[in-house]
Formats: structure tokens, sequence, C-alpha cells
């Protein structure tokens, strides 16, 4: 009997506590802004709250999903029956389109933690001619300068363009010079001559069968305003493609007998004296028929330098890619690791990276 009146005593101790405890409740916990002005700036709302408990209620942390949204808040004790405030501000620079964020209220509160929402979309603000035409050429101003082509199937044409215009209150003359070596770029100027406030677009048909390699490609094409030649990379649109070989063509049979790149993926080249040339050899093998042909290696760094077999590897055979290393005579001792590029005509693999792993001594 006295046990049942203790657990009796005790829930009820326990259900005075509780009932003591603070209660925040919300007028509204979903704010819509509707449609807003980027160019008009940060909006806000307030969300206010009421303490319906028994003793003072404490917001112990107010926190944001976004930077882009800030609150602030009431840091004094909220007594019984009191009312305080949260006060939300959103901007919405840069951010146009539809949004909705959450504001986390932590508290000591029956219910510690509640959510905020806010939401709405973002009209943008009407871009100004130099927003969208930012690079500066001379007088002639331009959308981008680069131009990529992302992967490209050898013996496929691609056309690109970059818009340009005149904010100037003169018309200019423009041109394109591309050098030889990179003329499997065919450029195409579709205004010459352009008035105040006219566009133009700068036309590149990538001739993929005209590369001189797989893999990746650069060129440049200058930008020739009012005559003036000018080389520099101020001047200078950045053209560039990653060639793939195309094999979709290959029949079973072709692909059953196609050669199949056998290599290391990391290989340890032990230690290089700095200042001093090292020399090494890298396995590679063909474990399919036909011969195997490495069609392109690709080094970034300019103290490796890579040469092929003189010859394709045929079926069941191996060779040497050889590879010079001349670390830097500043090198510091330490472990350093670079990736190396293979390409070849093995149609299951035709691109792989090999890590190269040395040490460099004094």
């Amino acid at each position: 009997m006295k046990k049942i009146l203790s657990i009796a005593a005790f829930t009820c101790i326990a259900m005075l506590a509780l009932g003591q405890d603070p209660v925040i409740t919300f007028t509204k916990t979903t704010h819509d802004f509707g449609k807003i002005n980027e160019a008009d700036g940060r909006v806000t709302t307030i969300f206010e709250f009421k303490n319906e408990g028994m003793t003072p209620l404490v917001l112990t942390n107010v926190r944001a999903s976004c930077g882009c949204t800030t609150p602030k808040w009431t840091h004094e004790p909220i007594e019984p029956g009191q009312i305080g405030q949260i006060t939300v501000t959103y901007n919405p620079s840069g951010r146009p389109g539809r949004f909705q964020k959450t504001v986390t209220v932590t508290s000591n509160a029956t219910v510690a933690t509640t959510k905020l929402y806010i939401k709405g979309e973002v009209i943008p603000k009407p871009a100004k001619p130099i927003d969208q035409y930012p690079i500066k050429m001379g007088e002639l101003n331009l959308k981008r300068r680069t131009v990529s082509y992302g992967t490209v199937i050898q013996g496929t044409n691609k056309v690109l363009e970059v818009e340009y215009t005149n904010l100037t209150d003169q018309p200019i003359t423009v041109d394109l010079l591309i050098r030889e070596q990179d003329s499997y770029f065919k450029p195409n100027v579709t205004l010459k001559t352009v008035a105040p406030k006219e566009t133009g677009k700068f036309q590149f048909a990538l001739q993929s069968d005209e590369a001189p390699m797989l893999g990746p490609i650069n060129a440049k094409a200058y930008v020739m305003v009012n005559g003036k030649r000018n080389l520099s990379d101020t001047y200078a649109l950045t053209l560039s493609a990653n060639i793939r070989e195309d094999f979709s063509k290959l029949t079973i049979e072709e692909r059953q007998q196609a050669p199949i790149l056998e290599i290391q993926r990391e290989i340890n080249l032990g230690e290089i004296v700095a200042g001093k040339k090292s020399t090494h050899k890298i396995s590679i093998g063909n474990a399919g028929v036909n011969p195997l042909m490495i069609r392109r290696l690709i080094s970034n760094d300019q103290q490796l330098l890579l040469t092929a077999p003189k010859s394709a590897i045929r079926g069941g055979k191996k060779a040497d890619i050889k590879l010079d290393i001349t670390s830097k005579a500043t090198a510091e001792p330490a472990q350093y690791s670079r990736s190396i590029t293979i390409i070849t005509n093995d149609p299951n693999t035709p691109i792989i990276n090999v890590k190269l792993n040395w040490t460099v001594v004094k």
C-alpha cells in the first residue's frame, strides 16, 4: 500500500513540475512574402510568441538555415503571460526564383525546439547591359571569354558562339585572328561593323577530324577591334575540347579482337635526388589480340618527360614507357605524387590515369 502511494505521489509531483515549465506559443510559424523584387533589397517579418507557462521562458538559440536569412530575437527572459518577438530578415540579392528557408528556435520550453519558415519568390532585377556583357576588350564587350566544347567524339563537328555588343556611342569594327596550328577551330564573325547598342556573335566550328591529337586540346582566338592586332591574353578567347576516339562502329568480332591495356594504376619510383635527372621505365602490356597503340601521353608537370614505345604493342606482349624526372634543385625533401594520362586504342579503357609516387632526397 505504501509503495502504491509513493508511486502516485511521485507522479503528481512530476505532473506538477511539468505544468510549471514555460510554454512557447507562436501566432504563426510560416510567413509567405509572396513575390518580392530583388532590386528592392531585404524584406523582414516578425514572428510573435507568448509564454503560456508558469515560469520564465528563455530562448537559448535562434539559427537560420542559410546565410541569406538573419534572425534577431528577445534575449531577456519572457515572464509568464508576456510576449516576445523574433525578427527574420531575408536578403534576395543574387537569389532569383522561389525560396523557402527555415529558422530553428531552441528554448527552455516544454517543447524545446520550434521551426519557423519563410518563403516567397524573388523577381530578378533587370540586367544592365554591362552585367550581360562583363568582358571588355577595347571598345567591345563580350558575354564570356571561354569556349568549352566538353567531350567531342572524333569525326563530329560542333559549333559554339560568344555574343558581343557595342556599348559605346560610336560604330566599331571587329574581326578574329586564329593561329594556323589552331585552324581546326573554324571562326566566323556574324557582324563585323557593330553600331552602338548592336550585338553580334563570334562562332567557332570545331572540326574534330582535323584536331592534331586525341584528349584535351586548347587554342586561342584573338579579337581585333577597330583593326588593332593585339595578341595579348586581354584580347584572347580560350577554346578547349576533349577529343575522344569513336569506338561506336566496332562490331562484336572487332571488340573481341581489340587490344586490352594492362598497366599498374599506382607506381612507386623510389628516391630521386634533388636537381638530378632520374630515368625510369613504366611497363605497359597488351592482353588483347590486335596491336595496342598509344595515342598520347599527358603530364601536366614539366618535371616529367614521357616517351612512348617506338611501335605498337602486339597482342600478348609488353613494352616500356620511358619516364625522365628532373627534380628541381630547390625541391624540399618530401614525398611527391603526380598523375599521368595514357590514351590508347583500347575501346574499353581508352583513357587511363596512373599515379606516380617518389621521394626527393638531397
